[in-house]
């Protein structure tokens, strides 16, 4: 296997906004990010809402990315963790501006959590990415 593989098992749904399995060949490199929150280089949380904080802990994810030399679209794994109050749809149609369209999406795990630390902060999301080389 050369290739990393998606794979949507025919007896389960489909969905575009992600993926059920994803294998990653020996060799890979693989990149883990922590939890990322909406907040900005100040610490502070970017403001009340799901979908601007979710933009802005994805782009605090995609800098930690390219600082380990990973790009968005090798991201096979993503977890997610809402407070109860947060909206999940926000953060899909957010989700759905960040992915890039040519990319399979990667496996996700949505969590409802009592807090995610920062005061304010509705959402924290890790990654876990795979780098061919």
């Amino acid at each position: 296997m050369t290739s990393i593989t998606h794979i949507n098992p025919p007896s389960l749904h489909s969905s575009p906004a992600f993926t059920w399995t994803v294998r990653v060949p020996a060799g890979a490199d693989t990149v883990y990010v922590g939890g990322m929150n909406g907040v900005g280089p100040d610490g502070a949380v970017v403001g009340p809402g799901t979908a601007e904080q979710f933009r802005q802990a994805l782009a605090n994810l995609r800098t930690c990315l390219e600082a380990a030399g990973a790009q968005v679209a090798d991201v096979v794994k993503w977890t997610i963790f809402h407070t109860d109050g947060a909206d999940v749809q926000e953060a899909v149609a957010a989700f759905a501006e960040f992915w890039p369209h040519d990319a399979a999406p990667p496996v996700i795990t949505v969590v409802t959590v009592l807090d995610v630390g920062p005061p304010g902060a509705v959402l924290e999301i890790d990654a876990v990415a795979a780098v061919l080389r």
